[in-house]
């Protein structure tokens, strides 16, 4: 209930109790109408953490489906940078830190917490050394390809030739498996390097 939601001090056990019934009734809202009963089962399950501490039903890492998951961390990470009549918000990176410390502990899935702080862009300055055996200098030059530029406008960016960049290009090109800016284009979206 609102009256709950909007309490202006921390909750006790009876309003955290009252708080953890919005997955019940969101899974139970939800399965009524057929069309939407499969996401009520994931209304269900985004409060539910790897370790079974999780509300409503304590389900554990094996139950949990990776939507499920994802929606979990998703759910956690917008929660902290909210703020709440009873606390102020985390910062964006201070919610970042906290969901890769509840990944760690295991309560949250480590992949789905990846994706969804990549998805917030958390996650950009990760990728330099781990993508695709790229050089910082290619992900440069893949991110300007990303962004749309020709190679003349990235060779002028850089301070170096256009063969350079042409050479650049096909380096990016074999190391993605990929053989258009298309392909490389969308490589650099699902890693987040766009």
């Amino acid at each position: 209930p609102l009256r709950i939601w909007n309490k202006p001090s921390p909750f006790n056990d009876a309003d955290w109790e009252q708080a953890r019934l919005h997955a019940y009734y969101g899974e139970r809202t939800l399965a009524r109408p057929p069309a939407l009963a499969r996401l009520g089962a994931l209304v269900a399950q985004h409060h539910e953490r790897l370790d079974g501490s999780g509300y409503h039903r304590g389900l554990r890492g094996g139950a949990l489906s990776a939507p499920a998951r994802i929606l979990a961390a998703a759910e956690a990470y917008q929660n902290k940078i909210e703020p709440r009549p009873h606390r102020p918000a985390l910062s964006a990176s201070a919610a970042a830190q906290e969901l890769k410390r509840e990944a760690r502990a295991g309560t949250l899935d480590a992949d789905a917490v990846a994706a969804v702080l990549s998805a917030a862009g958390h996650a950009k300055a990760a990728h330099k050394t781990l993508v695709a055996d790229l050089t910082p200098r290619e992900i440069e030059v893949l991110r300007a390809i990303a962004r749309g530029q020709s190679t003349k406008q990235i060779a002028n960016a850089l301070g170096v030739s256009p063969k350079t960049i042409d050479n650049q290009t096909q380096s990016i090109f074999i190391k993605l498996a990929v053989r258009t800016r298309g392909g490389a284009t969308l490589f650099a979206i699902e890693h987040g390097l766009s």
